[in-house]
């Protein structure tokens, strides 16, 4: 029988649409923020805690390693409680760690600020996805995947160039404190705005505005559902994709490539931030376009494959070309963020291959990856370096040589590798979900 549209007031379902967005989208943001500062107060770090290279990864890597760790209970959260609820009480935890971590006297008060950091933003993605999927159409949700990584990655971007720059005029220690009082502050407009569904705001169902039966909701224990999920072999795929692309680029943005730049081509912090800054922002943009590309298209598979074998390209190029400071290397860390933005389109194919009431815990699977992947590289990357390391040191801070760099960017060409053979087992789900019919 057919179904007819639901009456309601388009203009006051657009204002709670995206003032709902906006919170969450900011929330976003200082997620990729904490994920990308370590790389340019590295040498603070050093200097404040007297560490090594493999100690300093895993500093940067504890937020990767709770982050991991949460990203299923993360899901079966915003599948169960609903995203109101995560965001307010991630922002919270969050902006406590931060404040913790600006704090810290002691490498064991830093870890632990960085762990609550990790533990509070470890929420806020799955959330922010589960909303997406309630709240915008079905048809653009890649695209809107694209819009909500760019953004997101406004906050890498402050992390970056912005913070080096403001780290001239306050002490790493206050710029961490500012960013916990801003989350503390987004704790509070998650539950006095953010809503689970449109059901809860008074309107009807995004399906039943378009004159469609409503989806099937969740009916067992969610731990049957997880069970569901895991045992969903078209879901794999996309945790491997993201665990070797994702992985390993966040790892390098985020942590090692400005010492690279700095200890290999002679750059400063500044300088050596601008490359990151162009990855991001190359990252950004590239998430935005291949959303739309994929969309358009109605494919997932070709688009994440051409994206797997390019990055793959460029981290051989890192590796082999004769590349310097300028011109060349610029290319190349922006293609480096261009070519490895197709982990956006993971998202969209976790939701499409599982029924849409465990899409919290499907995005959950396969953004594990990404972050596992990451908590491997970081100190793995430092762990290498180290090896190699000839006890040159410049105020406080090792210093490691072109030789170093070269053998830890293998693990980048390694992990770009497993990107790919993961991106060739993807199932086609031409931009719908393959198990509504």
């Amino acid at each position: 029988m057919p179904h007819h549209p639901t009456a309601y007031d388009p203009r006051r379902f657009q204002q709670m649409r995206w003032a709902i967005y906006a919170v969450l989208i900011l929330a976003y943001m200082s997620v990729f923020f904490h994920r990308m500062a370590p790389a340019v107060v590295s040498a603070e770090l050093m200097t404040a805690f007297h560490t090594t290279g493999a100690a300093l990864g895993s500093l940067a890597a504890m937020y990767y390693y709770i982050y991991t760790v949460m990203q299923i209970p993360a899901g079966v959260l915003a599948d169960t409680v609903g995203t109101r609820v995560v965001a307010m009480l991630g922002n919270l935890v969050a902006g406590i760690g931060s404040i913790a971590f600006g704090l810290a006297e002691s490498m064991e008060m830093a870890m632990t600020g960085r762990f609550l950091v990790g533990l509070g933003v470890s929420v806020i993605f799955v959330g922010l996805m589960k909303s997406n999927t309630v709240w915008f159409r079905e048809r653009i949700y890649g695209l809107i995947s694209g819009v909500t990584l760019l953004l997101g990655n406004v906050g890498s971007v402050l992390a970056a160039g912005p913070l080096a720059w403001l780290l001239g005029h306050v002490s790493w220690r206050a710029a961490f404190v500012g960013i916990g009082v801003f989350s503390l502050l987004l704790a509070v407009l998650s539950l006095l705005i953010v809503r689970n569904r449109p059901e809860d705001a008074g309107f009807p169902s995004l399906r039943a505005m378009e004159g469609k039966s409503a989806h099937a909701e969740r009916e067992r224990h969610w731990l049957h559902d997880m069970r569901v999920v895991w045992g969903n072999l078209r879901v794999w795929p996309g945790f491997w994709f993201n665990f070797g692309m994702a992985g390993g680029l966040f790892a390098f943005a985020g942590l090692w490539g400005i010492p690279l730049l700095r200890d290999v081509h002679g750059l400063s912090r500044d300088e050596a931030a601008q490359y990151t800054t162009l990855t991001l922002l190359a990252m950004a943009v590239g998430t935005l376009l291949l959303g739309w590309i994929s969309d358009r298209l109605g494919r997932r598979k070709p688009v994440m494959a051409a994206s797997a074998l390019l990055y793959l390209l460029v981290c051989a190029a890192l590796l082999w070309l004769p590349w310097a400071a300028g011109a060349s290397g610029m290319l190349l860390f922006a293609l480096l963020g261009l070519c490895g933005s197709g982990f956006v389109l993971s998202y969209a194919c976790a939701k499409e291959v599982c029924v849409p009431a465990l899409s919290g815990m499907a995005i959950s699977v396969v953004n594990t990856g990404l972050f596992l992947g990451a908590a491997i590289m970081q100190p793995l990357f430092g762990w290498v370096l180290d090896r190699g390391w000839d006890g040159t040191m410049l105020n406080g801070v090792r210093l490691y040589s072109a030789a170093n760099y070269h053998a830890a960017l293998w693990l980048m060409l390694g992990f770009a590798a497993v990107a790919l053979i993961a991106a060739l087992r993807l199932t086609e789900t031409r931009g719908r979900n393959i198990t509504v019919t």
